[in-house]
């Protein structure tokens, strides 16, 4: 195993960050208002903030780890009690756009007002978020001067490392902590005939022995176990089980260390091991495929 005494795993490891994007409606919505007629498909994504938030909250408060919570504005303004359950339970609220539209179809002065319109959001309930996930995962090349313009800390949106690191914009600088497709629960649970979500329904038990040789590996190599869960998918009881059964695997190898993804934003801004760079400008796509 690798351990680093002063870095961002401070000590550990692996750090794991349990997040939870609540996105409850508004991915549906995004992909068409016409699906607000769809009672299936609405009181399928109400399930989340309706009946897989408190649950996540019971394992969480049962374990004693901590979690980041990624609510998008529309999301926080249907369901206020449930913010507040979040808030009161101890955890951190993130930033996850107003309205889960994708940033890479905005103009930048779309993306903005979306970015505004979700801190206004939260905003309500004394909340002023230290990060930021796109929706979708999908942010643009100018999400990042954006995060930093609005002074908080970092993103977790990009894919290129599996740990931290950090981005250097004309606003300051933010941490980006890396997601992946292979540790969302989306991919492994998600299904809907309209809109076509995803058309898979995974074993959780399956889903687990995953993600624990995920921790492992990551152990190996000293990265970052960013795990994105969704409560209208892991909310459900059998796969929240699997979750419990992950975060107890985790705890159980003594060397893995739980953070939210605040601290660890933190700990990676504060690692004189990591040197900031700039992400490549908005006309980087031009520069860099210029054959396309």
């Amino acid at each position: 195993m690798t351990f680093d005494k002063g870095g961002w795993r401070q000590g550990a490891a692996c750090v794991a960050a349990l997040t939870f994007d609540v996105d409850a409606e508004s991915p549906i919505l995004a992909a068409g208002r016409r699906y607000a007629d769809n009672a299936m498909a609405m009181t399928h994504q109400a399930f989340g903030p309706k009946v897989g938030v408190p649950r996540i909250l019971q394992m969480l408060d049962d374990l004693q780890q901590p979690a980041t919570f990624f609510i998008p504005g529309v999301t926080a303004e249907r369901y206020p009690h449930m913010v507040e359950q979040v808030l009161e339970s101890g955890h951190e609220i993130a930033h996850h756009s107003h309205t889960h539209r994708t940033a890479v179809n905005m103009t930048f002065d779309d993306e903005r007002a979306d970015f505004d319109r979700a801190l206004s959001a939260l905003g309500r309930f004394g909340i002023s978020p230290r990060g930021h996930r796109a929706a979708l995962w999908q942010p643009s090349w100018r999400t990042p001067l954006l995060v930093a313009e609005y002074g908080l800390k970092y993103d977790s949106s990009l894919m290129d490392a599996d740990v931290p690191y950090l981005i250097e914009t004309p606003a300051g600088t933010v941490a980006e902590l890396p997601p992946h497709w292979s540790l969302d629960d989306w991919e492994q649970y998600a299904f809907l005939p309209e809109p076509r979500i995803g058309e898979i329904i995974q074993s959780p038990l399956v889903v687990a022995d995953m993600w624990i040789h995920e921790i492992d590996a990551m152990r190996r190599h000293g990265a970052l176990f960013m795990l994105t869960c969704h409560p209208f998918l892991t909310g459900r009881a059998g796969r929240l089980e699997a979750l419990r059964t992950v975060i107890e695997a985790a705890l159980e190898r003594g060397d893995v260390r739980f953070s939210t993804c605040a601290a660890l934003a933190e700990a990676a801004l504060g690692d004189p091991g990591l040197v900031a760079g700039p992400l490549n400008p908005v006309t980087a796509s031009e520069e860099l495929y210029p054959d396309y």
